[in-house]
């Protein structure tokens, strides 16, 4: 860390502002949403959010690097990530954790 600028090695700074990108684009895009409400939303109400995030995470990262090419790779990386910060918003939310 130099000063209060944090000399990051992974290029975590951009990294997270793609997949905050990523995810806003999920919320615009008629594939994963359809008249403002996401299929994830029903999942959630039908309490089967964990179990869905979870197993959305083993396939994408079951599928990286075998299905497609780079780029299509690099979007299974940024599906695993959303479905990650889906499933720690629900256990947040299970578990009473306030807002940090």
């Amino acid at each position: 860390m130099t000063g209060n600028k944090i000399d990051y090695k992974f290029n975590e700074k951009e990294l997270l502002k793609q997949v905050a990108e990523y995810i806003d684009s999920t919320y615009t895009n008629h594939h994963y949403s359809k008249n403002r409400i996401q299929t994830t939303e029903f999942i959630a109400d039908s309490g089967h959010l964990v179990g869905f995030a979870a197993g959305s995470i083993i396939k994408y990262t079951q599928r990286y690097g075998h299905k497609g090419g780079p780029d299509d790779w690099r979007k299974d990386l940024m599906k695993t990530i959303h479905c990650a910060i889906i499933m720690l918003s629900e256990h947040d939310r299970m578990n009473d954790f306030d807002e940090k």
